[in-house]
């Protein structure tokens, strides 16, 4: 007979780190807001005085992407990427834990709302770069109608993840087939669907390198994949951080257009065209310690190895 493989267990050690992290979460959404971000901004500033990749990855793309600035403010947008870099990541815990209603009111205006109407009966395909509060922007689109969100299960705090982003109403799509359906039948339903779309695919189909500030980067032709198979509109829409304690102002912004071109160059060009034009707003924002360009086309090595 033939032996039962035995089903994966997760670890005591897993188990203990997942429920540390999950009560670090909780602590530290008890602070106001204002008091996580000066915290951010203090944990951002090790980052800058304090040799680390993250700060040596964010100077490299900056000098691919702004070549035009000099040196020195190359370094300042730096500098200020990492410490926005700090804030981002501790008010997160304040986006995840606090009441929805809570959370929502902190966005003290809204540009370009009127891109997210959906009375033409048409679906809307709403893609929120790694800009700002990305987290308040997915909560922000879900709460003005059913939405369904690509998401890409974790290995630490899955489960508090998908609660807290599901806080107002969204579904999670997971990045597989499967998922990629979930959008589709939101979409044919006149609903929304939310993408983040400037991260490095990892399949070798479905994606082309196309110009990113000028650099070739890998990118994703899902969303023009969706939007020729649903006749989805396409919109771009960030939350950008106004201050320690002073909120956040919505921005949505419609896609270039070509997004959903039959040209795969043409709607891979166009969805980082439009990247660029969010980033544009608040380029101190954007996770710039991401390594966007670590896939490169044949030729040129990859821009992180070897000296700074």
């Amino acid at each position: 007979m033939a032996k039962r493989l035995a089903e994966p267990r997760t670890s005591r050690g897993q188990i203990i780190k997942e429920r540390l992290a999950a009560g670090l979460v909780r602590l530290a959404a008890r602070l106001p807001l204002g008091a996580l971000q000066r915290l951010g901004w203090a944990l951002g500033q090790l980052f800058v005085v304090w040799p680390n990749k993250q700060r040596r990855n964010a100077l490299i793309n900056i000098r691919l992407c702004y070549p035009g600035l000099s040196p020195q403010e190359q370094v300042t947008l730096r500098d200020r990427t990492l410490r926005e870099f700090g804030r981002t990541y501790l008010e997160i815990a304040y986006l995840w834990q606090r009441p929805a209603d809570q959370v929502l009111g902190l966005v003290t205006e809204v540009r370009g709302g009127e891109l997210l109407d959906r009375s033409d009966g048409r679906g809307v395909i709403v893609l929120s770069p790694h800009l700002g509060a990305w987290e308040l922007a997915g909560l922000y689109l879900a709460a003005q109608g059913p939405t369904a969100i690509f998401y890409k299960p974790q290995r630490l705090l899955d489960a508090l993840i998908h609660a807290a982003r599901g806080r107002t109403g969204a579904s999670m799509a997971p990045t597989t087939p499967r998922g990629v359906r979930v959008l589709v039948q939101a979409l044919e339903r006149g609903e929304y669907a939310g993408v983040l779309p400037d991260q490095e695919p990892k399949a070798d189909t479905g994606a082309v390198f196309a110009p990113f500030f000028g650099v070739p980067a890998y990118t994703m032709l899902l969303v023009n994949r969706l939007a020729r198979r649903t006749g989805a509109r396409v919109i771009f829409m960030f939350a950008q951080r106004l201050g320690p304690g002073l909120g956040f102002r919505m921005h949505c912004i419609a896609a270039p257009e070509g997004i959903d071109a039959e040209d795969d160059q043409v709607a891979a060009a166009a969805l980082n065209l439009g990247v660029e034009r969010c980033v544009a707003v608040c380029p101190e924002q954007y996770v710039w310690p991401y390594k966007r360009f670590r896939r490169r086309p044949e030729g040129p090595p990859s821009p992180y190895r070897g000296p700074l």
